[in-house]
């Protein structure tokens, strides 16, 4: 007996069918893994020289501006929770951000911004703007910058100090504006 072949249209029918289900069946295996959870990652900034700025999640409400930080218009800085406040004169926080310390950092006090540099090259070798210095510790100068190409900062080299408190890049053009007024005094807590 002859062997009977089979209409094109049924063997495209056939191999639909089978990939159908092949995707199907892989589906129901991914559904069955692991699924990642996103990190909280800061809009604006990259965590190196080389990376690329995550996306955010919803925005969740920000931590009010610490009890023991004085009164009046300040910069406020927590070391403990590496973030800093902008407050207005009524006692109001304008903005809050999260920021990367060096290795060395101020002393808990109140201190009024001494200087201002727009750009130079910090002490790790990356180009930094909008720098106000305030404090100094170790023999370091103590100032806020960001990075001109809005990197985080690169880790420290084993045994160098470092006194820079970096910060995204919108954040550190914000600071500079509030910072740059005459006498504006910065708080430092715990």
């Amino acid at each position: 007996m002859a062997a009977r072949l089979l209409p094109s249209w049924v063997w495209v029918t056939g191999l639909t069918a089978g990939a159908t289900v092949a995707v199907v069946f892989l589906a129901l295996q991914a559904d069955k893994g692991p699924h990642p959870t996103a990190a909280a990652v800061r809009p604006s900034a990259s965590a190196s020289a080389g990376a690329h700025p995550s996306a955010s999640p919803a925005p969740t409400k920000a931590p009010a501006v610490p009890a023991a930080s004085g009164s009046g218009r300040r910069i406020v800085y927590s070391v403990g929770d590496k973030r800093v406040w902008t407050v207005d004169a009524s006692g109001k926080a304008t903005r809050t951000f999260t920021v990367w310390p060096g290795t060395v950092g101020p002393a808990p006090g109140t201190y009024t911004i001494g200087r201002t540099l727009s750009a130079t090259t910090g002490s790790d070798g990356v180009q930094i703007e909008h720098v106000l210095y305030f404090a100094s510790g170790s023999g370091l100068s103590i100032a806020f910058s960001n990075a001109v190409d809005g990197s985080s900062p690169p880790p420290a080299a084993a045994g160098k100090q470092t006194s820079g408190i970096r910060m995204h890049k919108a954040d550190g053009a914000a600071l500079w504006t509030f910072g740059t007024e005459p006498n504006t005094r910065v708080t430092v807590v715990r």
